[in-house]
């Protein structure tokens, strides 16, 4: 029987990221506090979240009765602007003001990854950096951006996806899935250390959730 994959978010984003990889998964989103804590740093805040959202799936799965030989997939994301942890806006207001200061300057973006193998209760974790350099920015083309493509639910601001390229001067990186929020490239290498292939011959016709 083929291992279940579980998605452990709600984004639109990431579910969008994993189909690519045309594996059937489900979807659950986990219920945690994503608040920061005290003088935690950018990279110790996507590692407990990840692992915490992993854990809290594998939790709920027992908690409702469920399989648990499942692989559990779960991320996180924040954007640093020196030292300076920021989220998703949430409201234009927010959106703009956070392009404002991101223009004309490098933003690094980190993602943590965590893949949960419900059989041995075991975790794999990965972080993931990718920088973007803004170009200078006017506060019309800001606002024009925020109105056109709404990027409120996006840690940054933006979505790199869509009309969002046109923010920056370059990008770096060693995967721009990442700044979606989820790196496809280290989830591929952790799923097949769990003899899961993407490109197998043994996966055929998958149905996507």
């Amino acid at each position: 029987m083929q291992t279940q994959l579980i998605l452990g978010s709600s984004s639109p984003y990431r579910k969008a990221l994993l189909e690519r990889l045309r594996i059937p998964f489900e979807c659950h989103s986990p219920d945690i506090d994503e608040s920061p804590l005290a003088q935690e740093s950018a990279a110790d805040l996507v590692k407990r979240l990840s692992i915490a959202k992993a854990f809290a799936v594998h939790h709920e799965r027992l908690s409702n009765k469920k399989s648990t030989d499942a692989i559990i997939i779960a991320s996180d994301q924040v954007a640093v602007l020196g030292t300076k942890i920021l989220g998703k806006p949430l409201t234009e207001n927010n959106a703009i003001k956070q392009l404002s200061e991101f223009s004309g300057k490098k933003v690094s973006f980190l993602t943590g990854l965590c893949v949960f193998n419900q059989q041995d209760q075991t975790y794999q974790y990965r972080l993931n950096e990718y920088h973007v350099y803004f170009r200078t920015l006017t506060e019309p083309e800001i606002i024009h951006y925020v109105t056109l493509e709404q990027p409120l639910d996006c840690a940054g601001s933006f979505k790199c996806e869509g009309l969002g390229v046109c923010l920056f001067d370059k990008m770096e990186g060693s995967d721009p899935n990442s700044l979606i929020g989820l790196p496809l490239i280290s989830l591929c290498h952790l799923l097949r250390e769990l003899n899961i292939n993407p490109i197998s011959t043994k996966i055929d016709n998958p149905t996507l959730n």
